[in-house]
């Protein structure tokens, strides 16, 4: 049971997920319900091929429900002007940067481009919510280098901050940690977990890095071949929902360290 000062930052009504082809309608998954809290850092996990990327795009407009509905802040998602919703949604993908050639500071100074004027002019406002994000980030020391200079993990630290800057309620990142080592792995999830404690931001992000998540989430999105549930880590290893995931004669999850181990 929510308390009432818990904000609800996005909710789905009966979503249905999944594509538009020729033939008809290819239902991915269908009938999820789900409420993302203020404040929470929240994992979506499931195997590969699951449909956690089309998820994330259905929830950030990219491409349209085949059934349901999503509210952002109370209100129908498809209510919003894409300048709205870029004020209060950011989203972090993995695709390839093109504009490496932008020291750090100019690259997440990108993300105030829903407040510029036309000419894309930052204001003292826009610069002071740069720096804010930066510093929010670690990333005061590398703000005058190129990003072609930078590692992966940097790189990904300062997507973060770009998402940041953009002053947004909800923030959504598929798979940050993709090709990090397993430091840095820990590393951003670590710092996802500490700007929403500092920031109230509500992040979602999936991630094959389902050990780490438990760890570390106040909420997780499970998928898997029967649908999605969402609670806490605990109380879905109480359930045994991490159980499901694969297939048993391979990997078992052990409910007592909170871990996968492969069967001997």
């Amino acid at each position: 049971m929510l308390n009432k000062d818990e904000h609800i930052i996005l909710k789905t009504d009966k979503l249905a997920i999944g594509y538009h082809t020729k033939k008809g309608n290819t239902i991915i998954c269908d009938g999820i319900n789900l409420e993302l809290q203020q404040g929470k850092l929240i994992g979506l996990v499931g195997a590969n091929g699951i449909g956690k990327s089309t998820f994330l795009r259905t929830l950030t407009t990219i491409q349209p429900p085949l059934e349901g509905s999503i509210y952002l802040n109370g209100r129908s998602i498809l209510d919003y002007s894409n300048l709205e919703l870029a004020k209060t949604m950011s989203l972090v993908l993995t695709e390839q940067l093109m504009s490496k050639n932008l020291t750090v500071f100019e690259l997440v100074a990108l993300g105030r481009q829903p407040y510029t004027n036309w000419v894309g002019n930052l204001s003292s406002e826009d610069i002071s919510e740069v720096k804010k994000a930066i510093g929010l980030t670690n990333l005061n020391d590398l703000e005058h280098r190129k990003c072609f200079e930078l590692s992966d993990g940097q790189l990904q630290k300062v997507m973060i901050a770009r998402a940041l800057a953009q002053g947004s309620d909800l923030i959504i990142l598929d798979e940050p940690t993709t090709h990090l080592d397993m430091y840095h792995k820990a590393y951003v999830l670590k710092l996802l977990q500490k700007l929403t404690k500092e920031t109230s931001i509500t992040i979602l992000f999936s991630s094959h890095e389902i050990d780490l998540a438990i760890q570390l989430c106040d909420t997780m999105i499970v998928m898997n071949d029967t649908g999605v549930i969402s609670d806490s880590p605990c109380r879905l290893i109480e359930q045994g929902v991490f159980d499901t995931l694969f297939p048993k004669d391979l990997i078992g999850f052990d409910e007592t360290t909170g871990s996968f181990r492969v069967k001997k």
